[in-house]
């Protein structure tokens, strides 16, 4: 089944899950043009991520909320999801943020935004 992607000026938007869906669970995993990411409801906002975590490839869909961060479930290090950035003390690049909008109880994403991970 192929999902619509809708042009709204500035990027592609796909619905990758309902939002009563993504309230309920808090964390929802989805494969958007091939990549794995996380959708979050964090602090009355949807953030989509990528699922596996640049430290140490923990899946991080198995993580825990609080406080605007997502927690690694294996090393407890945590990134803001306003930008990505980990922890203090941990060499890591920033964890992928990707852009998401609601469209009634649509939770999109900017697939134009998505990069495939390099091989």
């Amino acid at each position: 089944m192929t999902q619509a992607v809708a042009d709204f000026g500035e990027g592609r938007w796909m619905p990758v899950c309902g939002l009563s869906r993504l309230l309920a669970q808090r964390i929802v995993c989805a494969r958007v043009t091939g990549v794995d990411l996380i959708l979050v409801w964090d602090e009355n906002r949807a953030v989509a991520c990528e699922r596996v975590c640049p430290h140490e490839q923990a899946d991080l869909s198995l993580g825990y909320l609080s406080a605007g961060r997502l927690f690694c479930p294996r090393h407890v290090a945590s990134f803001d999801l306003r930008n990505g950035r980990i922890s203090m003390g941990w060499p890591s690049r920033p964890l992928r943020i990707y852009p998401t909008r609601i469209d009634g109880d649509q939770v999109l994403i900017d697939v134009a935004a998505i990069r495939p991970p390099a091989v």
